[in-house]
């Protein structure tokens, strides 16, 4: 027996950990699994809801890591089809939830729809009521006195204008990006600024705006504050690091925007830029935990 959560968390936000944590809690109570069914595609890429445009705030990978960290028994990701779209409510509490996971009750998001029928969560209680399933509704997660209710949607306009203290804030944590290092123009070595260049492992991973970021940087095992720019590539010269480390896995978390992207005019212009971007980020990390 179980209780069971669905939904696509991407980014596995506050609210996101707040009906994960009401999961948990209640199948602890009732001596039951607790089981979050997701997806490996978000609905809206499959429906061509905005699919040329849509970004994912966590990779699949990093999806089900974060949802197995806060004590779920089980994650069961799914392949999202038209036709599981075309699943009524019913069919899907019937034929997923009951019969194939055995759950005795689902847990449901304040704003949770479910089935190509949209019930809301009033009416998937009359539902389950009929079927013998218990529902259970979780509240809203907001910030700043209840006035800003937490969302991925609101997580992706913060980064898409380069807001990532305010996506933080949303997300519980640093948001990060994963990928491998690889060569580039070497430019900023020449002028004492190496940089690590990625290419990222996911590739429709939501990027925050172009510009100048103080960042924390984790590669080799270790960890550094570094200043990333975001423009055509994501670039990130680690601060105290020289080692090479072509083809390793890098992760870049931004901590805060410094100033957009410019057009420089020459070397010297560019090499002075940096400078003062160095020395604004080494001021901000004066603040910070050693690493």
């Amino acid at each position: 027996m179980a209780i069971v959560a669905t939904g696509f968390f991407d980014g596995v936000h506050l609210g996101h950990r707040q009906v994960i944590s009401a999961l948990v809690s209640s199948a602890r109570e009732r001596g039951e699994e607790a089981i979050v069914v997701t997806f490996a595609t978000h609905p809206r890429a499959v429906l061509q809801q905005d699919a040329r445009t849509l970004r994912l705030l966590s990779s699949p990978a990093e999806k089900v890591a974060m949802l197995e960290a806060l004590g779920v028994d089980r994650v069961e990701v799914l392949d999202f089809t038209r036709d599981f779209a075309a699943m009524t409510a019913e069919e899907y509490l019937v034929d997923i939830v009951r019969d194939r996971f055995g759950g005795t009750a689902v847990l449901l998001g304040y704003d949770n729809r479910l089935g190509s029928d949209q019930l809301d969560p009033p009416q998937i209680r009359q539902l389950a009521g009929r079927l013998g399933m218990d529902v259970i509704v979780v509240p809203p997660a907001s910030l700043g006195g209840g006035e800003l209710i937490v969302s991925s949607t609101k997580i992706r306009a913060a980064l898409s204008e380069g807001r990532v203290e305010d996506a933080a804030a949303m997300l519980g944590y640093e948001y990060p990006v994963s990928g491998v290092v690889v060569g580039g123009k070497q430019l900023g070595r020449t002028i004492g600024f190496p940089t690590a260049n990625m290419q990222l492992y996911e590739p429709l991973k939501m990027i925050p705006q172009r510009g100048v970021y103080l960042s924390e940087v984790e590669t080799v095992g270790r960890r550094f504050y570094g200043m990333t720019n975001v423009g055509d590539i994501i670039e990130t010269n680690i601060f105290g690091f020289s080692e090479d480390i072509y083809g390793l896995d890098i992760t870049v978390k931004f901590k805060k925007r410094l100033r957009d992207g410019k057009r420089l005019n020459s070397v010297d212009e560019l090499k002075a830029q940096l400078t003062c971007d160095r020395a604004l980020c080494q001021e901000l990390c004066a603040d910070l935990p050693r690493l």
